[in-house]
């Protein structure tokens, strides 16, 4: 008799056991990747509630085009571009609203997990509501890049994969971006560190850390549906 494989699977083989109807591979994949998804949907958009349907959204479409899966990329890649996609949709949506959320000091408080807002420094929260209202001033496609690769520590090479874009545009985006930013964000520079993050590979200018954002950890789900909590913590 054949002997069950030792460790754990690796995400094709869970997604593959997904496609043939196990039905708690895909929760398992769900909770491996859903902190950094929700982290790239939240500082995408900004907005918790956006940021938890985004997320939903992208898994819904993960659950029911599994089948379409051709291991040209990672799943992880997979996954980051259903969810990048559709929080562009979303902010593309959102555009004719005009809507700011960072410009509400309390909206912008709740982007912030209780134990930041308990335990750091004043000027830790006072930057971060700057750099999320710096954020939100650039169009969708640059801030996905620089979310990706400044924030979140994607290589350009990875993060042109989740975007399905060629690298140049990936660095031609985040270029922009930061030339846009600077004017915002140079008076942040002075007295903070500049170390950098993995896979930076020489693209980002000194700036502040940001800490990551957390992510959903209490939902325990094969059905992605239950990923809409998005994050928040009871």
């Amino acid at each position: 008799m054949a002997a069950e494989p030792s460790g754990p699977l690796s995400d094709s083989d869970l997604l593959a056991r997904h496609v043939a109807g196990d039905p708690d591979a895909f929760g398992e994949l769900v909770r491996r990747h859903r902190d950094r998804l929700w982290a790239v949907a939240l500082r995408t958009l900004g907005d918790r509630e956006e940021a938890a349907d985004a997320v939903q959204d992208a898994l819904i479409s993960a659950f029911r085009a599994a089948h379409t899966f051709r291991g040209q990329s990672a799943v992880t890649t997979w996954l980051h571009r259903i969810t990048v996609n559709a929080c562009l949709d979303r902010v593309r949506k959102a555009s004719s609203r005009k809507t700011a959320p960072v410009d509400n000091a309390e909206r912008l408080d709740q982007l912030m997990e209780p134990h930041e807002s308990a335990e750091a420094p004043a000027e830790r929260q006072d930057l971060q509501r700057e750099l999320f209202a710096a954020l939100a001033t650039l169009p969708a496609e640059q801030r996905a890049a620089l979310v990706l690769v400044d924030m979140q520590g994607y290589p350009v090479a990875e993060a042109a994969r989740i975007l399905d874009v060629p690298v140049g545009t990936v660095k031609s985006r985040c270029a922009r971006g930061r030339a846009r930013l600077a004017p915002q964000l140079t008076h942040l520079r002075s007295g903070t560190g500049d170390s950098e993050g993995p896979g930076s590979e020489g693209n980002r200018t000194p700036r502040a850390s940001v800490p990551p954002a957390a992510g959903p950890r209490d939902a325990d789900t094969s059905d992605p549906a239950a990923a809409k909590g998005g994050g928040g913590r009871t």
